[in-house]
C-alpha cells in the first residue's frame, strides 16, 4: 500500500460551539443528521447561544420532515427556483419524494425563473393559507474538470442578517482537498495507472429511511457518488478522453464510506487488487433474499449443464459460462456486468435452471461477467449494505466491459471474451442482458447534484426495457417489446409498482422520456456497437433491496427472460 493524502478536518458543528458568543442568535446549514444538529443546538444553548441548524443536503424535504406541520393540509404550492448553470428540474429533483410525503395533499411544483436559491411553499389548510420560504443554500462554481456547477452548501446566517454567507463545511471541505490531492498526484501517462485506488472517509451521519419505498437520506452514500464519478471524470480528463467515456481504464477506483461517532477524516492510497470473495451462506434460489455467495454462483452455473468456458477478470478471478446446445433458436443470457445490480444474477440463474429441462434449449448463460467489481460490492456492503455502490459498476481496469472490442482492448479482453466466445459457441441473435439501476434517489451534491452523464436513471421509474438492434431489425425489436411485456403484465403486481414510481418520478423530474408498450417504459434504438444483431436490456431498481423486494425483483428477470426465449423461437423462425 502507498499513501497518497492523509487528513482530518474540525467537525463544523464543533467550529460553530468554539466561535459562538454567550446572547447571540444563528441559523446554520450544514451536512449533518438530525440528531447531530438537534444535540449541538442543545449544547449552544447550554452556551447561551440561540441556534436553529437545518439540513443543507435536501433542505425543502427536511423542512417537511422536521419543522412544516402537516396536520389538515390540503395542497402545497412550492415555487421553486430554475438556474442557468443547472437542469430546469433541478429543485424539483433536490424536493424528492416530498410528493410521497404529504399524504393525501395535492401538490403543485411552479419554477421560478430569478434564479433565488429558495423555495416559497404555500400551505393550503381548511382554515387558511401559510406561506413560508425555504432556503435552499447553493454555490455555483468550476469543479475539478473545469465544469460549472450549481451545488449545495453550508450557510451561515446572524440574528438580522436576512441573506447571510456561506458557510464552508467539513463535507465540503473533506471532498475538496481530497478531490485536489489525487489531482495534484502524479500519475504517470499509462492505463491503468493504479490496480486499486481507495478513498476511506470516517464521517459521522446516520442514515434515514424514508417511508417511501426503498428511500433513504444518506449523506455518506452521496459522498461515495460524488468521490467515484468526480475522480473517474478526473481520469477522463487526464487521458484526453470526453466526460462519460466508459472505455477508460485509471484501475479500480473504491470510496468507502464509513460511519464514525465523532472523527472526520480521509486516507487516501493505492493497493493490490483483492484475488478473493467475501462469502456467506448459500441461499434457496427461488427465494434468495440478498446477494449470492460467488461460490453459490459457481456451484449453480455447473448444475446448468452442457459445455463450460472461461475468461479471466485483471484480477485473475474466473468468469464462468455454460452452453447448452438444443434444436431452438439460441439465446445468450448474461448478469453481473454491472454487479451492484443484483437482481439480474439471480434472476440469469433460475431462467437457466427453468430452461434446462426444455427439450431442445439452446442457450449460453454467463450469470456473473464481472466478478471484480462483485467482490467489491460484497466488500462495501458489510459497512453500508444498503448503499448503491456504483464503486462495484466496473470492472477492474475501470471500464465497462461492454465498451471493450477486440480492436481497442489490447491486452485487455478480459471479461468481454466470455460474450464473443458465447455468440461464436451457439450462433444465437439474441443477447438477454439483464441490469438494474437504483432503487432509491441517486446524488451528486457537492458537483451540480445531478448524476452527471446519468440523468436519467436518478430517480426510480419502476422495470422497464431497453432494446438496442442493428439496422434492418426494428420490426423483430417491436415484437419482442411487445410479446415481452405482455408477459409481465400477467405478473401480480408489477404494473402497479411501475405505475406508482412512475407517478412519483414525474411530479418531481417530468416526462420519463420512454414510450410505454403494455404499461411498460421501454427504448428501442438502432445500435451497432453489439456483435449479437438484437439486445434486450432489462432495468430493475434494485440497487439496493433486500428481502420480498429482492425476490420479487429477480423473479421479474427470470420471467423476463423466459419471455423473451418464447417470443425469440417465434421471431427467428419468421425471420428465417
Amino acid at each position: 500500500m502507498t499513501e497518497i493524502f492523509s487528513q482530518t478536518f474540525e467537525r463544523t458543528l464543533d467550529e460553530l460551539l468554539r466561535q459562538a458568543v454567550p446572547g447571540q442568535s444563528l441559523e446554520a446549514w450544514t451536512f449533518d443528521d438530525l440528531k447531530s444538529r438537534r444535540d449541538y443546538e442543545q449544547r449552544l444553548a447550554e452556551k447561551g447561544v440561540t441556534a436553529r441548524i437545518r439540513s443543507a443536503y435536501k433542505p425543502l424535504l427536511h423542512a417537511f420532515l422536521e419543522e412544516i406541520d402537516l396536520t389538515g393540509l390540503e395542497r402545497v404550492q412550492i415555487s421553486y427556483p430554475v438556474h442557468a448553470a443547472a437542469p430546469a428540474n433541478r429543485f424539483r429533483l433536490e424536493a424528492y419524494p416530498l410528493a410521497a410525503l404529504v399524504g393525501n395533499a395535492r401538490i403543485d411544483f411552479i419554477p421560478r425563473d430569478d434564479g433565488g436559491f429558495f423555495y416559497d411553499v404555500v400551505l393550503n389548510r381548511v382554515e387558511g393559507a401559510e406561506t413560508v420560504r425555504v432556503l435552499a443554500p447553493n454555490r455555483v462554481h468550476v469543479d475539478v474538470v473545469g465544469e460549472t456547477n450549481v451545488s449545495l452548501t453550508g450557510w451561515l446566517r446572524g440574528e438580522g442578517d436576512e441573506a447571510g454567507e456561506r458557510l464552508e463545511t467539513d463535507y465540503e471541505r473533506l471532498f475538496e482537498t481530497a478531490i485536489d490531492a489525487v489531482a495534484k498526484h502524479d500519475w504517470g501517462n499509462d492505463e491503468p495507472y493504479f490496480e486499486e485506488l481507495n478513498i476511506r472517509v470516517l464521517f459521522p451521519s446516520e442514515d434515514l429511511s424514508l417511508a417511501v419505498g426503498d428511500e433513504v437520506v444518506s449523506l455518506r452514500e452521496a459522498l461515495h457518488e460524488d468521490f467515484y464519478f468526480s475522480l473517474l471524470e478526473f481520469f477522463q480528463k487526464k487521458s484526453g478522453r470526453p466526460l462519460g467515456d466508459r472505455g477508460l481504464r485509471p484501475g479500480q477506483i473504491v470510496p468507502e464510506i464509513i460511519k464514525s461517532d465523532a472523527e472526520i477524516s480521509v486516507r487516501i492510497e493505492t493497493r493490490p487488487l483483492g484475488t478473493t470473495f467475501l462469502d456467506g451462506a448459500d441461499q434457496a434460489l427461488d427465494m434468495a433474499t440478498a446477494p449470492l455467495a460467488a461460490d453459490q454462483i459457481s456451484k449453480l452455473l455447473i448444475e446448468v449443464g452442457g459445455e463450460g468456458f472461461i475468461a479471466h477478470a485483471r484480477s485473475g478471478r474466473q468468469v464462468s459460462a455454460r452452453y447448452l446446445k438444443g434444436s431452438d433458436a439460441a439465446v445468450m443470457i448474461s448478469g453481473g456486468q454491472h454487479p451492484n445490480e443484483t437482481t439480474g444474477i439471480v434472476g440469469a440463474l433460475r431462467a437457466a435452471r427453468a430452461l434446462q429441462a426444455k427439450t431442445g434449449a439452446h442457450f449460453t448463460i454467463s450469470p456473473l461477467e464481472n466478478p471484480d467489481g462483485y467482490a467489491i460490492h460484497q466488500r462495501l456492503r458489510i459497512d453500508n449494505p444498503r448503499h448503491m455502490h456504483h464503486a462495484a459498476r466496473y470492472t477492474a481496469l475501470g471500464d465497462d466491459l461492454e465498451y471493450r472490442t477486440v480492436e481497442n482492448s489490447g491486452a485487455h479482453l478480459n471479461e468481454k471474451a466470455i460474450r464473443f466466445d458465447a455468440q461464436e459457441l451457439s450462433g444465437a441473435t439474441l443477447h438477454v442482458n439483464l441490469h438494474g439501476y437504483p432503487s432509491h434517489e441517486w446524488t451528486r451534491p457537492l458537483s451540480g447534484y445531478v448524476p452527471r452523464n446519468f440523468a436519467m436513471w436518478t430517480l426510480p421509474k419502476g422495470f422497464f426495457l431497453v432494446v438496442r438492434h442493428h439496422a434492418g431489425w426494428a420490426e423483430q425489436a417491436e415484437t419482442l417489446l411487445d410479446k415481452v411485456t405482455r408477459h409481465l403484465g400477467s405478473i401480480p403486481g408489477l404494473l402497479d409498482y411501475n405505475d406508482r414510481q412512475i407517478a412519483l418520478y414525474e411530479i418531481h423530474a417530468g416526462e420519463t422520456g420512454f414510450r410505454l408498450i403494455n404499461g411498460f417504459p421501454c427504448l428501442s434504438s438502432i445500435d451497432d456497437r453489439h456483435t449479437v444483431p438484437m439486445t434486450l436490456i432489462t432495468e430493475y431498481p434494485d440497487e439496493t433491496i433486500y428481502g420480498d423486494d429482492f425476490i420479487t425483483g429477480h423473479t421479474a428477470q427470470m420471467q423476463t427472460v423466459m419471455a423473451a426465449y418464447e417470443a425469440w423461437q417465434d421471431i427467428a423462425v419468421a425471420s428465417s
